[in-house]
């Protein structure tokens, strides 16, 4: 799966922890989500990959299908990706994978939320990665620009479900019911009159505390010794 030697003792576990995260579930319908998406891109048919984490970070891990895959979410002429070649060299894979994150995230993905690149291309962590293609394609229906191809509904449940279990955020498919879900928040952008403007600039906010119910009754003027009776 990846150039590097077995772990042991406590990075073994650790790898073990992070490698029982990834979602064969979740595989398929990603897997069928980028075969349409790339289908319909004017390229030659992007094959099928093997079942399992193993096939599936073979499938991407020379960049060609994810930046296939973000080129098709843009308008044609307007491909973040110019080239893409199919390499058999370490760091040209490297490099494709780079160019679809930092194209993803100028598409909209949070940074929190995309996958590293040692992530896919040494295996090290498949179930970031499909946190990261959810968020993608969830974030290109919810654009509605008519470039998502496939069903819409293979996202909404998968976004954000919380799942507290051996703490992890991301859990199982349909462990929780899509009202948990956490959706993308759009802008919600208010104006303010300028008299409403100059009202405001009058209140003390509750961040500075308050003078409500402030007395001095009682207290000794400044500089005189304390009355002890």
């Amino acid at each position: 799966m990846a150039n590097r030697g077995p772990s042991y003792g406590l990075s073994r576990e650790v790898q073990q922890k992070i490698d029982r995260q990834y979602d064969p579930e979740l595989e398929q319908v990603l897997v069928r989500w980028i075969l349409a998406q790339c289908g319909g891109d004017g390229g030659s048919a992007v094959a099928q990959p093997a079942p399992g984490r193993d096939g599936f970070q073979q499938w991407l891990k020379d960049g060609t299908v994810l930046c296939r895959l973000i080129n098709s979410l843009h308008p044609r002429g307007q491909a973040p990706v110019a080239k893409i070649q199919a390499s058999a060299m370490a760091f040209k894979q490297m490099e494709q994978i780079s160019q679809f994150l930092q194209a993803a995230e100028r598409y909209g993905i949070a940074a929190t939320d995309i996958f590293q690149t040692v992530d896919l291309w040494e295996g090290k962590n498949m179930a970031c990665v499909q946190r990261t293609l959810m968020n993608l394609g969830s974030l290109a229906v919810a654009k509605s620009d008519g470039l998502f191809v496939g069903d819409p509904n293979w996202f909404p449940k998968y976004v954000g479900v919380l799942e507290r279990e051996e703490g992890r955020l991301w859990g199982p498919v349909g462990m929780l019911t899509p009202p948990c879900s956490r959706r993308k928040s759009q802008e919600n952008r208010r104006v303010f009159s300028e008299d409403k403007l100059k009202e405001g600039q009058s209140v003390i906010g509750l961040q500075m505390g308050t003078n409500r119910g402030a007395s001095q009754a009682g207290m000794t003027g400044y500089g005189m010794p304390r009355q002890i009776l």
